[in-house]
């Protein structure tokens, strides 16, 4: 008797599998990703593209109420830019840029302890495999867990590329 192959998962299910820890160390909430279109993006303090921090609370401020969720990834994998814990990152952005996006706890985003979550942004058709080049690379995921696009460092937040992008995806155009 023939074995079956099951069916391939949703696309959405690698997101809802993985554990995504905020900087406070508790689990992001389901309701800030579920159904949304989210912008990951590997962020440090101590970097030149630090000031795009501004620009990303901004986009997030246009279409949060949309159905974007822009989601922080800090990293210290690039030149050591992001040495602080995870109370003075949460202090550094919302005291500067009044950033109130999610942040996630600090994870590698390349090599062999890169994160689950990074490993699935990556490996994803749009992800293209190759390792993240630098601090404030932008991944965008579709509301069904597809990931549809990947913006290098360079791209500014509000970048034309990058807001049609989003607006494409939005789940309340």
């Amino acid at each position: 008797m023939p074995t079956e192959t099951p069916a391939a998962a949703p696309a959405a299910d690698w997101l809802k599998t993985t554990a995504l820890v905020g900087l406070d160390g508790q689990p992001l909430p389901a309701e800030a990703i579920a159904g949304k279109a989210v912008l990951f993006v590997n962020v440090a303090s101590k970097c030149g593209y630090t000031p795009q921090y501004e620009g990303l609370q901004a986009l997030y401020t246009q279409y949060k109420d949309k159905g974007l969720t822009i989601v922080g990834v800090p990293c210290n994998q690039f030149g050591a830019q992001e040495p602080g814990s995870a109370e003075e990152i949460a202090s550094f952005c919302k005291l500067n840029y009044g950033v109130d996006f999610p942040l996630l706890e600090k994870q590698d985003v390349n090599g062999a302890a890169r994160s689950a979550l990074y490993t699935q942004l990556i490996s994803s058709p749009a992800g293209g495999g190759a390792d993240v080049k630098w601090n404030f690379e932008k991944f965008l995921v579709a509301p069904s867990g597809e990931v549809v696009g990947r913006f290098p460092s360079k791209v500014a937040p509000n970048d034309p590329a990058l807001a049609a992008a989003i607006e494409k995806v939005l789940p309340q155009g």
